[in-house]
């Protein structure tokens, strides 16, 4: 596994495809990035493995 892996996912506020890079060497596996068509606040939250991989991303909004 590769530290920073991209993944595709969509915004929760305009349903633009977006591109988000996740770092698996980090144990923070929540964190809000800016939309980069709208800049509304995505919270991600990420699960991963116990070998690091990503096994699900949720992306909502950061109030929900």
């Amino acid at each position: 596994m590769q530290p920073i892996e991209t993944v595709e996912d969509t915004c929760p506020y305009c349903g633009t495809a977006v591109t988000v890079e996740l770092d698996s060497t980090t144990s923070c596996t929540d964190f809000v990035e800016d939309c980069q068509v709208c800049c509304a606040p995505i919270l991600y939250q990420v699960l991963l493995d116990g070998l690091g991989e990503v096994v699900q991303i949720r992306a909502c909004r950061e109030n929900e």
